[in-house]
């Protein structure tokens, strides 16, 4: 199938701002399910808001454009009715982990099958470019004009710690890398996180003098490392990127379809 029939060209062109790596994300998820030869009508995309949620809208998929922080919440509802759909779920900084943060940790805990993908690019880019869980100490933000003082969660960290039993990170730089991925997660059963470090020259980049885009993706280069690398020995302060989780553990639908069985042998 060509890009053309994948997505919804009534809605383009779409509303990203040049050199935003959202638009990266989108290609390679297209890329992921052509390699993979799923079906459209067994997809399910569910959003909240922000940029990164548009992503919802231009896919043709069966999707839901929910509210800020739930998006979670009504794909696990989607997930527990339909559970022989593909569940993927797009989201920004304050949809994962500010008001979406305790859906995010027990969808981990709970081991559900859906992949979330947390698109980071450490701002609230669509409602004006305030600070966000993932700015980080020290950064400019339109709501932080003297710097932030609050420090960021780490993605990765976050979901392991919570129990996804697959976790990444991957950056639109390394497109290839971010593909792959994204076909593992969603191939694996349990609930897979994908954290991907996005540019956001609008708001991001030019409040902290990042530089022009070119500067930034150059940046997601030269500051991430392979899981395990060399580089990372001699450099901690690299981001480590790739497949830092992925374990066997029973699915959150198929151990409730055994609670469904045994009540229904005592009836």
């Amino acid at each position: 199938m060509a890009m053309k029939d994948y997505i919804r060209e009534r809605f383009f062109p779409h509303i990203w701002c040049p050199g935003c790596g959202h638009g990266i994300v989108l290609n390679a998820l297209v890329r992921t399910v052509e390699k993979l030869g799923l079906k459209k009508n067994d997809i399910v995309m569910v959003s909240g808001i922000g940029c990164s949620s548009r992503i919802a809208g231009y896919l043709d998929f069966h999707t839901l454009h929910t509210i800020h922080g739930r998006a979670l919440a009504f794909a696990i509802g989607v997930k527990m009715c339909r559970p022989e759909l593909k569940l993927l779920v797009p989201m920004g900084d304050g949809d994962a982990l500010s008001i979406g943060g305790n859906h995010f940790i027990h969808a981990c805990r709970r081991n559900i099958d859906i992949t979330a993908i947390v698109m980071n690019n450490r701002v609230y880019g669509m409602t004006g470019g305030q600070y966000s869980p993932l700015s980080g100490y020290g950064t400019m933000a339109t709501t932080a004009p003297y710097t932030n003082i609050d420090n960021n969660f780490d993605v990765v960290e976050m979901a392991k710690a919570s129990g996804a039993t697959f976790v990444a990170r991957a950056t639109p730089y390394h497109a290839p890398q971010l593909a792959d991925i994204l076909a593992e997660a969603i191939q694996h059963r349990g609930f897979s996180v994908v954290e991907v470090m996005t540019p956001c020259p609008t708001y991001f980049g030019r409040k902290n003098k990042e530089g022009s885009v070119v500067d930034m993706m150059e940046k997601l280069k030269t500051r991430t490392t392979p899981i395990g690398s060399k580089a990372k020995q001699e450099d901690p302060s690299l981001v480590e990127r790739g497949i830092f989780v992925k374990q066997e553990r029973p699915e959150y639908c198929d151990e409730y379809q055994k609670i469904i069985d045994q009540a229904k042998k005592r009836i």
